[in-house]
């Protein structure tokens, strides 16, 4: 696990009194190796059976690949400078292809057309490709990237298209999700759902990573069922009539016989 300090106050506590938290964690595999599948060599920390690695490195400020580790490509990769000046985080995600970044922090719109981040080529199974924005390889820049790859009957990256109603989109996933996170392609908020808060059906204590705010009760209803999860509300964060959404999604029990609640 991981231990908390003691830091009681501010914006960035983890351990202020009466105040619940929650963490989410994937497990990759220690301090990391070396890799030089890339042009750019990296340092990476693989758990290739649960899709995951933790991905360092050092940006050249040109077009270049970097190694991650997982023996299949990744469907998302989450990237954010480490020093100097400020700069967003960036994600890629498949479903928008590698023409197309969006920011987690932020609620804009998805940027796409654009070679900047992560240069128009799709990940392979040994490797992700950088441009030249200082979101993802400014020159002597350290960076760090979360990949992760699909793995059936644990994880799925996908979207689905929202219809406004109280009978919202099902999205079929193979398993029971117990944690979700997602995005309007268009201005919107991300959103967060997971069972360890919203312990049954319907789902309604929404999460805004890109915000500072606690989170939200009833914001939009959802369900999360055997094998997928439903919308049953409508509008909200997470189902806009005509609305591309993005998303990623964990599985409750790893295997392809969960239940729902």
């Amino acid at each position: 696990g991981f231990t908390v300090g003691n830091n009681s106050t501010g914006t960035g506590s983890t351990n202020q009194d009466n105040y619940t938290y929650v963490a989410w964690n994937w497990k990759a595999n220690g301090a990391g190796v070396s890799n030089t599948d890339g042009s750019i060599t990296s340092t990476v920390s693989a758990n290739p059976t649960a899709g995951f690695s933790i991905v360092t490195y050092t940006g050249t400020g040109s077009a270049a690949t970097v190694g991650h580790g997982l023996g299949s490509a990744p469907k998302m990769v989450i990237a954010k400078k480490r020093d100097g000046t400020t700069y967003d985080w960036v994600v890629y995600h498949a479903s928008l292809g590698a023409s197309a970044f969006l920011f987690l922090n932020l609620t804009s719109a998805a940027i796409t057309g654009s070679p900047l981040v992560w240069n128009s080529t799709t990940p392979t199974s040994s490797v992700f490709s950088i441009g030249t924005s200082p979101g993802s390889n400014n020159s002597g820049s350290a960076y760090v990237a979360y990949c992760f790859a699909e793995v059936e009957s644990y994880s799925k990256f996908g979207s689905y298209l929202g219809n406004g109603s109280s009978d919202g989109p099902f999205v079929y996933l193979g398993f029971r999700p117990k944690f979700l996170l997602g995005k309007a392609s268009s201005i919107s908020q991300w959103f967060i759902w997971d069972t360890e808060r919203n312990t049954y059906n319907v789902l309604g204590d929404i999460l805004y990573p890109n915000l500072s705010a606690a989170e939200v009760a009833s914001a939009l209803d959802v369900d999360f069922l055997s094998n997928g999860f439903k919308f049953r509300e409508g509008g909200g964060a997470g189902n806009d009539s005509g609305v591309t959404y993005i998303y990623m999604a964990f599985a409750e029990n790893p295997f392809k016989n969960s239940l729902a609640r």
